[in-house]
């Protein structure tokens, strides 16, 4: 991974289409590498996840193009390679895993090479059966999932409401998570993890952990899915 993650921090400093299109062999190879590494992620979360093991590469990728049409920064290219393993894909509402490589060490998002596991954009529906769940199965979310996610996995708090729903106490233990509408964990990792060997099955196994957790979102997801 060394090549794609220098290739990542000169496209951060030269991020125009003039410098892209003089390097695309460069990134076309960088991108064989990146979806090689993907396909090899599926199989590997694939063998504790039947849902993730029926995902194809194109369910789970991302261009590297950004949307600049309604965006203040104009800038063209993202600036790291990203990989959402859902069920039923990426634009399927449901929680996964996600794992990118970005252009620094321990920054914040999108620069940090980041794991996650969740999503970022729920049906509202879903969110109010979340909160619904986790107040009323609070010991066991709190004992049994989140306390066996792994070591470095925290709530993201991006995006959470200044104050807790009224229909919850203030004060309540799990009062935070009443706060949240994108229910994810994440964690960062550091170069050394990036350029070792093996990459995709020790992404794989920090990720295992938090299996509980995302059957658990998935479970009022799908809920909130039949009810569309």
């Amino acid at each position: 991974m060394k090549e794609l993650l220098q290739f990542l921090r000169d496209l951060d400093r030269n991020n125009n289409r003039e410098w892209f299109n003089a390097n695309k062999e460069r990134y076309l190879s960088v991108q064989k590498r990146w979806n090689a590494f993907c396909e090899e992620l599926i199989r590997e979360v694939g063998a504790y996840d039947e849902d993730v093991a029926r995902l194809t590469l194109r369910e789970c990728t991302y261009k590297i193009y950004r949307d600049t049409r309604f965006r203040a920064d104009k800038t063209p290219y993202k600036t790291h390679f990203g990989c959402f393993l859902a069920k039923g894909g990426k634009k399927s509402m449901h929680a996964g895993y996600y794992f990118h490589i970005g252009t620094g060490e321990g920054e914040e998002y999108p620069a940090a090479h980041m794991l996650a596991a969740g999503n970022y954009c729920y049906d509202p529906k879903a969110v109010k059966l979340l909160r619904e769940d986790i107040s009323s199965e609070w010991d066991r979310f709190s004992g049994e999932i989140l306390a066996n996610v792994g070591p470095g996995f925290v709530p993201d708090m991006e995006g959470a409401l200044k104050r807790v729903p009224r229909d919850y106490p203030a004060d309540a233990p799990y009062a935070d998570w009443m706060r949240m509408k994108s229910y994810c964990l994440v964690t960062t990792v550091d170069d050394d993890f990036i350029t070792s060997d093996h990459l995709a099955h020790r992404v794989a196994e920090r990720m295992r952990p938090t299996k509980p957790f995302l059957d658990f979102i998935n479970r009022a997801v799908d809920y909130a899915i039949e009810e569309l």
